[in-house]
């Protein structure tokens, strides 16, 4: 199971780096049904991976939720580097990556900070 999830974070980066390409360079591709549809197959396939080996690990729980608290901010700044035009999408995108690395990190270390 930790190997279908660590490929679905490798595919759901991928996704979101490849959006965010394309809302810079070819913005009409975005309307593409399957180019909007995909991201959220992806992201359900991770959410469920996750949650099925959250709920088989025995300890401490604290890093979960800031894992989760972080997933919020991802998604909120990732939804601005994909919409924004300006260099808010360049801030909001570097946060992201940001909070990407640090849900990584929490993952592996499994404490917060």
């Amino acid at each position: 199971m930790k190997s279908l999830h660590l490929l679905f974070v490798v595919l759901s980066l991928g996704s979101f780096l490849g959006r965010v390409a394309l809302a810079q360079f070819r913005p009409d591709m975005l309307e593409l049904k399957w180019v909007k549809i995909a991201p959220h197959v992806l992201s359900g396939l991770l959410l469920l991976t996750g949650f099925s080996l959250a709920f088989g690990y025995t300890g401490d729980h604290g890093w979960i939720a800031a894992k989760l608290v972080a997933l919020i901010g991802y998604v909120g700044l990732g939804v601005l580097a994909i919409k924004r035009t300006d260099v808010t999408r360049w801030y909001a995108f570097g946060g992201a990556l940001l909070l990407f690395v640090y849900i990584a990190r929490v993952a592996v270390t499994k404490t917060i900070f």
